[in-house]
């Protein structure tokens, strides 16, 4: 191939399908409605239904949407999510590991019980969603996976230990499965978000000391938005991104350089 032969086209995602893990909540639902918006087919599977907003959201972008009810640190169901995503629009394009939760304690009160939680949901759960969407991947040789990290795949964690460090865990995780599936023509790569306006963050942008310690690190001097996220996510599951592999791109603002 020429450079002419670069199209717009590239960034297209028409009849691919997706799974998007937490994808009716939070950052989540932002990742689903991008893969909608760039054509995909969307199946998220998550603890609990929304109130129908994300099936409308999606639908309304003349794609399918399917809803799957799903404990996904349980044995066996990522499996089952996988094979369900097959059995209802034939194939596994994209995988967004997008599913977490944070925790919070001192550090002499966080013991076992919220660390393995931590870690099932943000780390174990990733590599097994990985691990059977491969097997699909592999012998289609095409794929992409995605994980979300965070900021905190590059810093220490004051009052979560076990997030920090399953965000790093989940940053190893890409770069290792892109040095084992790069081969077959599978992209892995990872999006760290910076702070961003979403409910978590509520309370730290409501009290004027917290927000104003946040806004000084970040150059661009705002607090990101969900809709920030969205082409980053539709490039790195679309085609246009197919020699990028193993990287965890930071979306923050600049929070990272500061």
């Amino acid at each position: 191939m020429t450079i002419t032969d670069f199209s717009m086209s590239w960034f297209s995602l028409a009849g691919k399908n997706a799974i998007v893990t937490g994808g009716n909540t939070g950052l989540g639902q932002s990742f689903a409605l991008a893969l909608a918006k760039g054509g995909a087919n969307v199946l998220v599977p998550s603890l609990a239904d929304d109130d129908g907003s994300t099936r409308a959201m999606i639908e309304a972008e003349g794609v399918r949407y399917e809803f799957m009810q799903a404990d996904i640190t349980a044995e066996g169901v990522p499996a089952t999510v996988i094979e369900t995503c097959v059995e209802r629009f034939g194939s596994v394009d994209v995988l967004i590991n997008s599913a977490g939760i944070c925790p919070l304690g001192e550090v002499l009160e966080f013991g076992r019980d919220k660390w393995d939680a931590t870690v099932s949901v943000n780390l174990t759960a990733a590599f097994e969603m990985s691990f059977e969407a491969a097997k699909v991947m592999v012998p289609q040789r095409s794929g992409k996976i995605i994980n979300i990290c965070s900021m905190f795949s590059f810093l220490g964690g004051r009052m979560s230990s076990a997030y920090s460090a399953t965000k790093h865990g989940i940053a190893g995780l890409t770069k290792a499965y892109c040095d084992e599936l790069a081969e077959h023509n599978i992209q892995v790569n990872g999006i760290a978000p910076g702070y961003y306006a979403t409910a978590i963050t509520t309370a730290t942008r409501s009290n004027p000391d917290t927000n104003r310690k946040v806004l000084e690190h970040i150059p661009a001097a705002r607090w990101g938005e969900p809709l920030d996220l969205m082409g980053t996510v539709v490039f790195l599951a679309s085609r246009a991104s197919d020699y990028v592999n193993g990287h965890v791109l930071a979306v923050d603002g600049g929070y990272l350089v500061r």
